[in-house]
């Protein structure tokens, strides 16, 4: 069964590739959703599969690629969306 999670990342996340680096991790987890920039300095987004794909996402948020430095990851089940079919940025 398909969840949907908003997502918020909180640190040095923004001018690393973390978005590029993001959407290699949903697509190889065969997630659907999007990830963008926020004003604030985080990285926010949307991301939607089963629960054991949407948990090994949330980790790899946590870690992030090399030259990031994540402070928090804020996330909460929302309802899914239809139709969707792909990850993008």
């Amino acid at each position: 069964m398909s969840k949907r999670v908003s997502y918020k990342v909180s640190g040095t996340v923004q001018g690393v590739n973390f978005r590029s680096w993001t959407v290699d991790k949903a697509k190889s987890l065969n997630l659907t959703g999007f990830v963008k920039n926020a004003d604030d300095g985080s990285v926010t987004g949307e991301a939607q599969g089963d629960q054991g794909s949407l948990d090994k996402f949330v980790q790899h948020l946590n870690k992030g690629p090399g030259p990031a430095d994540v402070n928090q990851v804020e996330q909460k089940e929302i309802g899914t969306k239809e139709g969707e079919s792909g990850f993008s940025q």
